[in-house]
């Protein structure tokens, strides 16, 4: 049983990690590796003897003696030893579960320093607790109190000091603006954690009973079958209220319920009847759910739902001890009280009311006082803004997150926003097309406008002309000799037509000085002397042509239209071949 509970450990890590932003799980997963290696130190040095140590001075109050636990020393029988050391294992377990549920309570925001030294003063304050309820000793023992796996000495200890710190610490930044997203760093390992911590309450709930009977396997199982029906009992209440609230089966409504019911057996596993686990995780579950909006009207930061989980639930399950507990004809675990349900009256409600009510105020008041003096030396407590924003997993580990340069805060999301949200993906998807289509769109007229330059290249002797794309429009005078293709207004013709119907392939030109005008001129343009080849149309060439320029702004020419040469009325001066 033992063993199954220090699983748990896992599960609390993929649970908070994956529940927390992703530039901070690593670090909340150490938090939980520190609160077994510096917890378990704390609680082998000091917590085991102030919960069960009787060799100075045996007290209701608190246990004196056992510190730096080694039976060894004791010169017990070999079978005392062995009880001796499951039995220290054991509940070194359940202490350092009490410190990881306040992990949950300060993720994001404590730093790892000084979270150690709180972890370790956790075990200390959850010793006495432990103390009062289990040890032969204790005072809420002797009146009966009925809690046998940790409901209030482990569960309620870290939900009311994970309460407390998480108020002292104050939220998140961010945490409750309008604009905040939620975005769990991976649902998958929260609900992969949440099967490890199902299983690991197995062990504390079955080992609790099978412990205190001197191995009786059959009140284990009963334990063990009381502990799967409550989870049933919270997991489908929870589904309902998911379906029905959201139109979606949440996450996090899921894990709330399932671990919020586990907890809520705690108290009354070992005398449990299957229907009483089932209506006690249901009430459970639906508690715990309804406390959310609750919190985030106060604003309080509850990263994990330490509060809904273990805070809630563990007050329900002392009270419903009050009313579900009858006398088992074996274990003899309720000293013959009965709950409202069987007539017993409100005797042992009263009792567990009280012990309720004790551990509240005895955990809530040590716990602030812990954080106010953590807080106030020089370790600090909290986080700064910058530190924050970065992640802890880059500020104390030197590790780089996912989200490290975002913070993403933890908040469902609503029918309307995720309506509102894919609309706005749609769009930014019909705008992304639309500027590529654009883009090529561009592209294929810059590609256009550079095929129409190199169908009309010019090359000038002279002074650099000014040029017109393809017309081999020309301002500066000088000789000109131009290769097109296309129909030839003048040239030489392969096989075809002089005039049209043909590509030009050589035509050259010798053009005179341009006259000094800031108007367009007419330009007469003499045709050198070609060689012509045969062809089967007309043996002339074609007429001299004038170019109509304007030597200012080729481009507006309203005497020539573009892209043609005006014909010229002079006789053809090449004779034919």
């Amino acid at each position: 049983s033992s063993f199954i509970i220090f699983t748990m450990h896992s599960g609390f890590g993929l649970l908070e990690s994956g529940s927390v932003s992703a530039k901070d799980e690593v670090n909340i997963m150490v938090k939980n590796v520190v609160d077994v290696v510096f917890g378990g130190i704390a609680y082998w040095s000091l917590g085991y003897g102030l919960s069960y140590g009787d060799d100075w001075y045996p007290n209701s109050f608190i246990g004196l003696g056992k510190f730096f636990y080694d039976p060894a020393r004791q010169n017990l029988p070999v079978n005392e030893e062995g009880w001796a050391y499951a039995s220290f294992l054991f509940q070194m377990s359940l202490a350092t579960t009490a410190s990881t549920i306040v992990s949950g309570a300060v993720a994001e925001r404590a730093k790892l320093k000084s979270y150690i030294l709180l972890g370790c003063l956790v075990i200390l304050v959850q010793a006495l607790p432990a103390h009062w309820v289990w040890d032969s000793n204790g005072f809420f023992f002797q009146m009966g109190v009925v809690d046998f796996a940790g409901c209030s000495a482990v569960h309620m200890v870290g939900g009311i000091i994970g309460l407390v710190a998480t108020i002292y610490l104050k939220p998140r930044r961010n945490r409750f603006n309008e604009d905040s997203v939620h975005q769990m760093s991976s649902p998958t390992n929260a609900l992969l954690g949440t099967f490890l911590l199902w299983w690991g309450w197995f062990g504390i709930n079955a080992g609790s009973v099978w412990g205190i009977t001197d191995g009786r396997w059959r009140l284990g199982g009963r334990a063990a079958v009381a502990t799967i029906m409550s989870s049933i009992g919270g997991g489908a209440t929870a589904i309902v209220i998911s379906f029905v609230k959201t139109k979606k089966l949440q996450v996090n409504l899921l894990i709330n319920g399932i671990l919020s019911s586990i907890v809520s057996i705690t108290a009354l596993c070992a005398v449990s009847r299957p229907w009483h686990a089932l209506i006690i995780g249901s009430v459970s579950a639906a508690f715990s759910i309804g406390v959310l909006p609750i919190l985030d009207r106060f604003k309080v930061d509850d990263p994990v739902g330490i509060v809904p989980i273990h805070l809630t639930s563990s007050i329900w399950g002392m009270f419903a001890v009050g009313i579900f507990a009858e006398e088992d004809r074996h274990l003899m675990a309720t000293g013959g009280k009965y709950g409202l349900l069987y007539g017993g009256g409100f005797k042992l409600m009263g009792i567990q009311m009280l012990c309720t009510l004790t551990i509240l105020v005895y955990s809530a008041t040590a716990g602030l006082i812990i954080l106010v003096l953590i807080s106030k030396s020089p370790l600090g407590l909290r986080v700064t803004d910058y530190e924050e924003q970065i992640g802890a997993d880059v500020i104390e580990h030197g590790l780089a997150g996912t989200n490290i340069a975002r913070y993403l805060v933890e908040k469902p999301l609503s029918t309307k926003t995720f309506q509102t949200v894919t609309k706005a993906i749609t769009k930014w998807k019909m705008l992304a097309k639309a500027r590529s289509r654009e883009k090529r769109m561009e592209a294929a007229r810059a590609r256009r406008a550079q095929d129409e330059e190199e169908g009309g290249i010019t090359e000038i002797n002279g002074s650099p002309p000014r040029q017109n794309g393809a017309n081999g429009i020309v301002a500066n005078g000088g000789s000109i000799r131009q290769r097109a293709n296309g129909a030839a207004p003048n040239g030489h013709v392969n096989g075809g037509a002089p005039n049209g119907g043909g590509r030009v392939a050589h035509v050259e030109v010798e053009m005179g000085p341009l006259p000094p005008a800031a108007s367009p001129a007419q330009i007469d343009v003499q045709p050198a002397p070609v060689r012509r080849g045969p062809s089967r149309g007309s043996r002339t060439s074609s007429p001299p042509s004038v170019i109509s320029l304007d030597p200012i702004n080729p481009r507006h020419n309203p005497s020539v239209p573009r892209n043609r040469v005006a014909p010229s009325n002079d006789p053809p001066d090449i004779p034919p071949v």
